[in-house]
């Protein structure tokens, strides 16, 4: 098994550059669920972010290439199970997968709740508002 960065799995994804993006796709076709690729919880965010603010996907868009992500037998994600339940959750909430990735992974350590000054995360559950007032 061969860990998958970032730019392997965006230009397996988007075909913007000719050599890379072959290069990739030629990977992605080796895989085997014997010998699958694996991808990072960080190399998924990361993804994520590049696919959101560089391409401009919607945030369903990006659900979408996460969930399939998921479903290929040929990849191993890293704790798969917490990126399927954000994946619900961020649908459910209409708020980012990387948001919702953050409060899981919170609540999953333990924590009460995940502080931030987004306004719109908080309607992810585990997501409270840090007060700026003294």
């Amino acid at each position: 098994m061969n860990g998958l960065d970032t730019n392997v799995i965006v230009r397996a994804l988007i075909s913007d550059d000719a050599e890379q993006s072959s290069a990739a796709q030629r990977l992605f076709c080796s895989l085997t669920p014997a010998n699958p690729g694996f991808v990072s919880l960080i190399a998924l965010v990361e993804t994520m972010w590049v696919l959101r603010q560089s391409y401009h996907y919607s945030r369903e868009s990006v659900s979408e290439i996460v969930i399939q992500l998921l479903n290929t037998a040929d990849l191993q994600l890293e704790q798969e199970d917490l990126v399927r339940r954000a994946v619900d959750v961020a649908r459910e909430t209409n708020r980012e997968l990387p948001d919702v990735l953050i409060s899981l992974s919170g609540a999953r350590a333990g924590c009460d709740t995940t502080l931030t000054f987004d306004r719109k995360a908080t309607a992810i559950p585990g997501m409270s508002l840090l007060a700026t007032e003294i």
